[in-house]
């Protein structure tokens, strides 16, 4: 069963009614680059295993074509919208109705950076961005090391930017690296050897001393490729720092919490085509002489459901009205967002698995060629609950939130 062939619930249960103007076309400019360009080719990237030559540029190049990636800007660069993490946000939306690992993707290359870059000098914007929006340029974002991922405190880092009379020189390892594989840019947070504390680095990705590995293989998210990044005597220049060095920590943050937004909408666009699956399921599918979906506990089941994903959307898009009024953090609902959306994609992700049973569980049946997708929306629900904000630190932001500092630590 194609994402053609399924009813979108969402058109008949959700509606847009506290958008701003600005945003109003967005999802349906988002729509329809989707279908164009990253439906045809997304069961294909969902399955083939990881490797340089497996990015996705296609579906890349042809999102960046039809205008996704110059969402989050502001002009003379991109779209030059009144609410771009809003606008952002439904676009990851609705790339991880038809590819979670394609949305990770875009979170990498338009939310993570996008956030990054704003704090790079002005002439560094100018030289890089207009690459960033058409996809002639990739870009990863570069925290997480072997031993540092959820704590990103300067003395967890082992990368060390070391301070020279013309800038930095970069020695460390960095993993599970988004787009790494092919990327021209890379944006970088280290230990300041001379204060101990974070800098952010934007790095060139072709400079000497900076070593790709090769891409890990995963459960799921196979079009988002991954791998490490060495960095061996890595020279970079003094204004390629990102913020003021020293501070790099507060820009990484501020990048994660967009992030941790983008992974929210994704959480929701992938919980919408599992419900959408499941509603398709329980009305096509006969048992015991009656449709799957007369039996009252899917009904319930599935109308709980949607009042979740109501209740994830509606969260995921005030947190980002906040940022885009100012609030660098939107906490704690992006922390809300976030948590709340990922557990229920991977709940959907379950229910619809269990509604179509053994075909679920099948990525194809050999007699009759029928494919139904949930195995692979099953395997990519996973990394979302995991990565940009391990759903169990969430609740400890949210805790401090709600109980205070001085007490939860």
């Amino acid at each position: 069963m194609t994402t053609e062939s399924v009813t979108r619930t969402a058109d008949l249960m959700w509606h847009d009614v506290f958008l701003p103007d600005d945003v109003q076309h967005v999802r349906a400019m988002a729509r329809d680059a989707v279908a164009t360009h990253l439906a045809p080719v997304a069961r294909e990237i969902a399955q083939r295993e990881e490797s340089v030559d497996s990015f996705p540029w296609s579906a890349f190049k042809g999102l960046a074509g039809a205008g996704c990636f110059a969402v989050p800007f502001e002009q003379p660069f991109g779209a030059g919208l009144q609410h771009p993490m809003l606008a952002t946000c439904i676009v990851t939306e609705e790339i991880a109705y038809e590819s979670s690992s394609l949305a990770g993707v875009y979170d990498g290359q338009c939310i993570l950076n996008a956030r990054a870059l704003s704090f790079a000098q002005p002439h560094i914007r100018e030289r890089v961005l207009p690459g960033l929006i058409s996809g002639d340029a990739v870009f990863a974002f570069a925290t997480t090391e072997p031993d540092a991922s959820s704590d990103l405190t300067p003395s967890a880092l082992k990368t060390v930017a070391t301070r020279t009379a013309d800038g930095f020189v970069v020695n460390g390892r960095k993993r599970w690296i988004t787009n790494s594989v092919v990327a021209d840019w890379v944006c970088i947070l280290c230990r300041d050897g001379e204060t101990d504390q974070a800098t952010m680095l934007l790095i060139d990705m072709h400079s000497p001393g900076v070593q790709v590995g090769e891409p890990d293989l995963k459960m799921g998210h196979r079009g988002q490729i991954t791998a490490d990044i060495v960095f061996d005597n890595v020279s970079v220049p003094a204004d390629h720092a990102l913020g003021e060095p020293g501070r790099g920590l507060a820009t990484a943050l501020a990048s994660l919490a967009a992030g941790r937004l983008g992974i929210a909408a994704a959480g929701v666009g992938v919980a919408q085509i599992a419900l959408d699956l499941a509603v398709a399921r329980l009305r096509s599918r006969e048992l015991f002489g009656r449709k799957l979906g007369e039996m009252q506990y899917w009904q319930y089941k599935l109308a709980e459901r949607a009042t979740e994903l109501e209740a994830a959307r509606s969260m995921y898009q005030k947190a980002a009205v906040r940022i885009d009024r100012g609030d660098r953090s939107g906490e704690p609902e992006a922390s809300m967002a976030k948590s709340y959306a990922t557990r229920l994609a991977n709940d959907l992700a379950r229910d619809a698995l269990q509604i179509h049973g053994g075909y679920g569980f099948a990525r194809r049946v050999s007699a009759t060629g029928e494919s139904y997708r949930l195995e692979e929306i099953y395997r990519d629900a996973k990394i979302l609950e995991i990565f940009e904000g391990a759903n169990e630190v969430l609740q400890w932001v949210i805790a401090r939130h709600l109980i205070g500092r001085d007490i939860t630590g």
